[in-house]
């Protein structure tokens, strides 16, 4: 069964309040995702395979966060292990600098928040991951963006943008119908696109060995509000799924760093598909920098243009009030979790386990 909002307690009010439609389009419009830094919440820090003896240096808001392994096992601190005075005043560690940390889906996660809320509960259900990770490092990327995570995610989650953005690789906006739902929680926003009769996305007739001409296509984008993160999964007939995790890690208000996974261990190792898919990141990143870097100083300066909206848009007005709705009951002190992350939405995005 799909989501719908629930409304707990007094301060859920927030959320219900938000949604009526005299301070919907109110929020929608006073939208500056520059301003949004949630907290308590997993962030895919790295890949699992750039975790080593020797100290990587990652951030999550500007907070530095030091990565290395001990005995082969992850470990997180605000500070270099060579550093001399390593005696810590932060909030998000303990007295000795150290982050919670896991690891899992071939990443080390740090907790950016309040060390003592820290919980693997609240870690994201990525269905088509591997829970132990292990995928081979064809599959897997880095790409950067010159924009804040919300707004790279409020342009991932609208799936039609793909159409005329990214048509070289994923096919134009050419189908006989198109259906598009979007549901939510107080934690996620899930868009699903059913489109009948689409054309065949050029990549999987070049190099995926799609004869036809047209294609029934599901795809589905699932936001994760607080880590920033995304899981992308599109099914294709005929042709292959395209399982992706996508996670937007906010480095500073403005740069958004983006390692992501590609698991095509669905296509037959014959399939130049398998190979060529994952790499398929940076292009389509590249189309998309190309849209939201110069977006994103906009919204840090006032200014007269009207940011426009069409009746297509409901996921992404929606993902900015469930964003602002969840900023602003932090901001009154409340870091719990209402809905749980951590679920199997397997049946939500359609996944079958192939």
């Amino acid at each position: 069964m799909l989501e719908t909002v629930q409304t707990t307690s007094h301060d859920d009010d927030i959320l219900a309040n938000a949604m009526k439609p005299a301070n919907f389009q109110k929020a929608v419009n006073n939208w500056v995702p520059h301003d949004i830094a949630l907290k308590d919440a997993w962030f895919p820090l790295a890949h699992s395979f750039a975790v080593e003896a020797k100290p990587v240096r990652r951030s999550v808001y500007s907070q530095p966060f030091y990565l290395w392994r001990e005995n082969g096992v992850a470990v997180a601190s605000e500070f270099h292990p060579n550093d001399s005075e390593r005696s810590s005043k932060s909030i998000y560690s303990d007295a000795s600098g150290r982050y919670p940390v896991l690891e899992r889906y071939g990443y080390v996660w740090g907790w950016y928040g309040n060390p003592a809320n820290a919980d693997p509960v609240h870690l994201p259900s990525i269905p088509y991951l591997p829970e132990e990770g292990n995928l081979p490092q064809h599959m897997l990327g880095t790409v950067r963006f010159d924009c804040c995570a919300p707004l790279s995610l409020e342009n991932l989650i609208d799936l039609t943008h793909a159409d005329f953005l990214h048509a070289d690789v994923v096919g134009d906006e050419k189908m006989d119908k198109e259906v598009v739902e979007v549901f939510h929680d107080s934690e996620t926003i899930t868009m699903v696109r059913s489109c009948t009769n689409k054309s065949v996305a050029p990549i999987m007739k070049r190099f995926g060995g799609v004869k036809d001409d047209v294609q029934q296509v599901r795809q589905v984008i699932r936001i994760y509000l607080r880590s920033h993160a995304a899981i992308a999964y599109g099914r294709f007939s005929p042709g292959d799924n395209v399982q992706l995790f996508h996670p937007c890690v906010p480095e500073t208000r403005d740069r958004t760093r983006l390692d992501y996974t590609m698991n095509t261990s669905n296509v037959k190792k014959s399939n130049p598909f398998r190979y060529l898919m994952p790499k398929a990141s940076y292009k389509v990143s590249r189309q998309d920098s190309y849209m939201t870097s110069p977006q994103s100083p906009r919204y840090m300066n006032p200014e007269k243009r009207k940011d426009l909206h069409s009746p297509l848009d409901e996921a992404g007005q929606k993902y900015r009030v469930l964003m602002q709705a969840l900023a602003e009951r932090q901001a009154h002190g409340d870091f719990s979790y209402r809905d749980n992350v951590s679920a199997d939405c397997s049946d939500i995005i359609g996944y079958d386990g192939k």
